[in-house]
């Protein structure tokens, strides 16, 4: 009887795949691909999370989790792997493996928070970061590949930031966020820039880094399918009435053929972090450290927004006893936790806590912009030890009074289009008028650095060149003045790239040939 059911699922699955078989002859066509898209997708997988959540290795331990009622090994650090400890095992099996070893319950909540800690880091690389998974992220990072000059030196820095946190990341790089996380998921170091790549690189990736269902993954095993190429394969009607709409939909979303849209994570503007402890403290030297550390978060957090505040609170956790609060505040808006730490231990010996602490909370006031200042110069004077701080204003003032005005100046444009003309020195002594600089001058996009004159640039077929073929990326800005001295110009003037990143200002004049020449650099 057994061996006649297994013969009638052997032919009912063999029936199937030929209807399968016979429905791909009647898919004409297939779902276009959009053109090439203009994303980059840095996908993060923290496959040891729920390990490194609780801090660094101090000594073999494992993480568990309850299934079923038991007590099962979720991951283990690499000395309790050394002992023969695996995930999937009982925690009285790893114990009797290693009695010295440290179980350790799983804490998602920490996970969580840490997860957000690394989103707050990841803004200083991309204005775009998403949650993918409880163990991912993605950054979109196209749009800095030029500020940190290049995608190598960029993941670099990223993969280098991750591991001092001590973060192990299987990192990988996609045009669509599904296939960079599919890939990162499969363990694949993949850097894929091309949208045109994206199915030769998965074409082999199993089937499990999808996240799909368990019963459809049995489904597909069950017919044979185990890979990505493999489901690219089917018949796409009948794959959709089969195994549903969005399963096909996903595989569309990774190959680039339809939108996949992400809603970007926004950090918190108002500052709030906790510190739990394993057990309760008394001790006010070790509390006092704690707060420290919350306060260097905290300037952390509002430097990297260039805020500041007011006021902030501490809230000091108990047992048996409601929390015990401490407001701080300042004059005016501040940020450097030094200032903050000592108020802090102003107040702190005259706050009385009826119980031991198990928790410290740092919950940050409104915040407000802080006012820029000049920035301050420090010298050593000679009858004075310590050193004197000078403002530039004041710098400028002892200069004149040492070597004369005539040789201390300023910078200020006129309303001049002719790039060499366009500036005069103007004294640092006199009072600013805002009639002195041109109104068409702040409109035009100048060089930082202009040369005293324009230098010629070779050319190679056409295309001027400095330390490679230049790239035209804007003009051109047609400039034809002066006609009434003798210093006209007629020249058109063009922003371009080199090959290493650097933005220069070059033009052609209209009148004599067509050689090209370089004004200046950008910054």
């Amino acid at each position: 009887m057994a061996a006649a059911k297994r013969h009638h699922r052997s032919t009912r699955e063999l029936i199937d795949q030929r209807s399968l078989a016979l429905e791909e002859v009647k898919l004409e066509p297939r779902t276009p691909a959009v053109p090439a898209l203009k994303r980059l997708w840095f996908c993060i997988h923290l496959p040891q999370l729920p390990l490194e959540a609780s801090g660094p290795d101090e000594g073999a331990r494992v993480v568990v989790e309850d299934r079923q009622g038991i007590h099962r090994v979720l991951l283990a650090c690499p000395k309790a792997e050394a002992a023969g400890i695996m995930p999937g095992q009982s925690a009285n099996a790893a114990l009797a493996l290693l009695p010295s070893l440290s179980v350790e319950p799983r804490n998602e909540i920490a996970e969580q928070q840490a997860l957000e800690n690394l989103a707050c880091w990841l803004e200083q690389f991309t204005s775009v970061v998403t949650f993918a998974g409880p163990d991912v992220l993605l950054v979109e990072i196209a749009g800095s590949l030029r500020l940190y000059g290049g995608l190598l030196n960029l993941r670099q820095a990223i993969t280098s930031g991750l591991r001092q946190q001590g973060f192990t990341a299987s990192p990988a790089i996609a045009p669509t966020p599904l296939a960079a996380t599919w890939l990162a998921k499969g363990g694949h170091r993949a850097c894929i820039r091309e949208p045109a790549n994206i199915t030769a690189a998965l074409r082999n990736l199993s089937l499990s880094c999808l996240d799909w269902p368990a019963t459809i993954g049995e489904s597909l095993a069950g017919m044979g399918i185990r890979t990505v190429g493999d489901c690219l394969r089917l018949p796409r009607e009948g794959f959709a009435r089969r195994f549903g709409p969005q399963r096909l939909i996903e595989l569309d979303r990774a190959l680039g053929r339809l939108p996949d849209p992400r809603t970007s994570w926004r950090s918190p503007e108002r500052f709030c972090a906790d510190y739990e402890m394993t057990e309760e403290q008394s001790d006010r030297e070790l509390l006092l450290a704690i707060c420290h550390e919350l306060l260097q978060s905290h300037e952390r957090f509002l430097l990297a927004r260039q805020l500041g505040t007011q006021a902030i609170r501490f809230s000091f956790f108990h047992l048996r006893s409601s929390a015990t609060l401490l407001n701080l505040g300042c004059a005016e808006a501040e940020r450097q936790s030094g200032r903050w730490f000592d108020l802090l231990r102003l107040q702190f010996e005259k706050l009385l806590l009826p119980e031991p602490v198990i928790a410290v909370r740092l919950e940050g006031g409104r915040t407000q912009a802080l006012r820029a200042e000049s920035g301050r110069l420090r010298f050593r004077g000679r009858t004075v030890g310590r050193g004197i701080r000078f403002s530039i204003a004041q710098l400028a003032e002892r200069l004149v009074a040492r070597v004369g005005r005539q040789s201390v100046a300023g910078v200020t444009t006129v309303a001049e289009y002719r790039p060499q003309l366009a500036w005069r020195p103007r004294s640092l002594l006199e009072g600013w008028s805002a009639d002195i600089v041109s109104a068409a001058g702040g409109k035009l996009q100048r060089p930082l650095w202009m040369l005293p004159e324009p230098a010629r640039l070779p050319v190679d077929d056409g295309y001027p060149l400095h330390q490679g073929r230049l790239r035209i990326l804007e003009g051109p800005e047609r400039l034809e003045t002066g006609w009434w001295d003798d210093d006209s110009i007629a020249r058109d003037y063009y922003t371009a790239i080199n090959p290493r990143g650097a933005r220069l200002w070059v033009f052609r004049n209209r009148n004599r040939g067509a050689d090209w020449y370089l004004h200046g650099f950008f910054g």
